[in-house]
């Protein structure tokens, strides 16, 4: 099936990929090339947005592209580094500024260009950048300013040609993504010829081509969304060629082996090996604090485990994967870009080459509520599609400190508290995600007139529409204290409850 293209070059940008769903939101199919490669892409395509950097446009050895693209006849956006960079080859200055712009602004909307159409007379955006434009290159005009960067948005009319020093793709920007379906219809007249459907009829006509009759394919299975919605897919493209192994590596919340077993036996009918592996990986984790070596030892024994029960399943030649996006740019650029390593996602990469298998990835270019979306599509219940989301490394990386069977069941038995009180009040509706957080200190408390010194809890509730960025969750204050109260009286050895009020940036979702 034929679409319209849209190409977003990825400079190293965190949320080069969040771009790209955002055109697809919009109804257009959206593709990452890397920088290099947009002069052979570009031939056809309806339009080009440039992404972020943590490069700065002038330094040696900054990405950059052909400049014979701005001739192309296609229209360009570029994004923060992807307008100084379009500035710097074409002629303009670009130069570090003298103040650091990060977080909310508000931006003045000059004239009436249609990228702003709709806007108002000013936009609040979200900056975060070093370098500004300190004049403009020959053929552009500004058409947004703020106190700080004259140039705040610049346009060549005449090829089509601009450029935004915010990030209309970050949920931050309010009307970004009018902003952007400007770019795509007025500014590029695109058609809107995309939608989640087309992605499902081309992911299953994709794994049927590369999975032949009497192949089989296993799918790691954690029971969180990513891959519930992964192995439904699959099977729909495969049937009974698909055996899920779902790994119990004694880090899953309270109950969700159980309710795993019930799903995939019970109700879907689906071919599953249980993996009772809790001891190895606790054994193998037993003091260990730091959390990338947490992450690094459980992908190892993951894979062990995978491998010694993958050998029970006949003719494997696949493997498939829940991998997500997020995952995926948060551990490396996935398409070699200049992307900051963050931390370490122990279902990203290496698992072909020490299993021997070939890699099947439907959502890898996806994100979580795009995943939410194909399940609906496919009917998977909205018990399972609205699941939140649940880290592979599991309550690991939510046990701050040395890992041990003692602290890890006091998180367990608080993190249940904090989901039971927060769904039974329904102050779940609009979360993304709502768990406990075992702290590696001790409090001094007072319990019937004596002395106590004890664990802490932190409770985390975010909002967010795709875990690249988030706002910490108002919760009530009744719902607070409820949560409060059962985790010091019902939870032995906690005495203190604390909340995390952090955003992601500059946190991260996860404490680790």
């Amino acid at each position: 099936m034929s679409h319209e293209r849209f190409l977003v070059v990825d400079f190293g940008a965190q949320y080069a990929q969040l771009i790209a769903r955002r055109v697809r939101e919009l109804g257009c199919f959206a593709e990452i090339v890397m920088p290099d490669r947009l002069p052979a892409a570009i031939e056809g395509a309806k339009g080009v947005v440039f992404s972020g950097s943590p490069w700065s446009a002038y330094e040696d050895g900054a990405p950059h592209v052909d400049p014979a693209v701005f001739e192309a006849g296609v229209p360009i956006l570029g994004i923060c580094y992807g307008m100084q960079v379009t500035t710097h080859l074409l002629g303009g200055t670009v130069g570090a500024a003298r103040e650091r712009e990060y977080g909310p602004a508000r931006i003045e909307i000059l004239g009436d260009d249609p990228l702003f159409a709709g806007l108002g007379e000013h936009m609040d955006v979200w900056m975060s950048h070093g370098d500004r434009v300190d004049a403009a290159p020959a053929g552009f005009t500004p058409i947004a300013r703020t106190d700080h960067a004259p140039f705040a948005a610049i346009a060549d009319a005449t090829r089509k040609v601009y450029g935004v020093q915010f990030h209309p793709e970050v949920t931050h920007t309010r009307g970004g993504q009018t902003l952007l379906e400007n770019f795509l219809y007025k500014v590029c007249g695109a058609a809107g010829d995309w939608k989640m459907t087309s992605f499902i009829e081309e992911s299953c006509a994709k794994i049927r081509a590369q999975v032949k009759p009497g192949e089989h394919v296993i799918c790691g299975l954690s029971g969180g969304v990513d891959s519930t919605v992964a192995a439904i897919l699959l099977h729909k493209a495969i049937g009974d060629q698909l055996t899920c192994i779902f790994v119990d590596n004694g880090l899953l919340r309270k109950g969700e082996a159980e309710e795993v077993l019930h799903a995939f036996r019970d109700r879907y009918k689906i071919p599953l090996v249980f993996a009772q592996a809790g001891d190895r990986f606790l054994d193998a984790l037993e003091g260990v604090a730091d959390p990338e070596t947490k992450r690094k030892i459980i992908g190892k024994v993951f894979i062990d485990v995978f491998t010694d029960e993958a050998k029970k399943v006949e003719n494997v030649k696949y493997l498939a994967q829940g991998t997500l996006y997020p995952d995926v740019i948060e551990s490396h650029s996935a398409y070699g870009g200049a992307s900051v390593t963050i931390k370490t996602h122990h279902n990203v990469g290496g698992l072909p080459e020490k299993l021997g298998f070939e890699l099947i990835e439907p959502f890898r270019d996806c994100f979580k509520d795009e995943v939410r979306r194909i399940g609906r599509e496919l009917g998977v219940p909205e018990v399972f599609v609205a699941r939140q989301p649940f880290p592979g490394p599991g309550l690991a990386v939510r046990l701050l400190g040395p890992i041990d069977r003692e602290r890890l069941a006091v998180l367990r038995e608080a993190d249940a508290v904090v989901r039971e009180e927060i769904e039974k009040a329904g102050a779940h509706e609009g979360l993304w995600q709502y768990f406990a957080v075992l702290l590696p200190v001790k409090s001094v408390g007072v319990m019937g007139d004596a002395r106590t010194y004890e664990d802490v809890v932190a409770v985390r509730a975010v909002e967010s529409q795709d875990a690249m960025t988030a706002d910490w969750a108002d919760l009530p204050r009744e719902v607070l204290s409820a949560i409060s109260y059962r985790l010091i009286n019902q939870v032995r050895g906690v005495n203190r409850v604390v909340y995390d009020i952090s955003t992601k940036p500059p946190s991260t979702i996860e404490w680790e």
